[in-house]
């Protein structure tokens, strides 16, 4: 069936380098999982329709590179992004601790009402793999507000749920604001840094876990 306007949600996928990003993007809208690790050069996106409760609603996904050398470019893209989803990776300590520059970059680029969902990949990996636990991931959440998921690409857990909780988050968002038109054709103001007190957040100086096969 021809849609003739379909809302567009921006959406982008943040986190360090091999936490996942360009996987959970490929799982979820081709429906496929890739065990080689590729790096992301810059910025991709894909796009899927979905059924939202009943109203079609089109994700734009960008799936940006988390190498430092990307960085900067990487910010450009901040513009209209109406959701993110922050991810580390579970059996990756190093990805955990960095969420403190995520979050502080997050909140200098995006707009101020930008939606947040964090997700803590490659869940389906042994305990003896494991570095961060699920309580670990809940607080920091809980701190920031935002939803929370452990998810696996590997094994297809939770990545519908969470993409959905986005889509939601950024539905109720707009309704608050009485918004009828996509944020991309609006300004997008800048958050001053440093007002949520992101600096107390830091977990410095813990080791770097060794990354599961996954």
């Amino acid at each position: 069936m021809a849609l003739d306007f379909v809302t567009t949600y921006k959406v982008l996928v943040l986190g360090d380098s091999n936490v996942g990003k360009t996987c959970i993007v490929h799982r979820y809208c081709d429906e496929k999982y890739y065990d080689t690790y590729i790096s992301t050069i810059g910025i991709d996106f894909k796009q899927k329709l979905i059924n939202l409760d009943g109203v079609p609603i089109k994700l734009q996904i960008w799936d940006t590179a988390g190498q430092e050398r990307f960085r900067t470019l990487t910010t450009a893209y901040y513009r209209g992004a109406m959701g993110i989803l922050l991810m580390y990776d579970v059996t990756n300590l190093e990805s955990y601790n960095n969420l403190s520059y995520w979050l502080r970059n997050i909140q200098e680029n995006a707009s101020p009402d930008v939606v947040k969902v964090l997700a803590g990949n490659k869940c389906e990996c042994s305990a003896t793999q494991r570095m961060v636990d699920k309580e670990r991931g809940e607080k920091i959440a809980e701190n920031f507000e935002m939803p929370f998921f452990e998810v696996s690409c590997k094994n297809n857990i939770n990545i519908e749920d969470a993409f959905l909780t986005l889509a939601r988050k950024i539905r109720e968002q707009r309704e608050r604001r009485g918004e009828n038109f996509d944020n991309d054709d609006k300004p997008q103001d800048k958050k001053s840094p440093g007002s949520n007190g992101l600096g107390t957040f830091s977990l410095a100086g813990l080791s770097e876990a060794n990354r599961c096969a996954c």
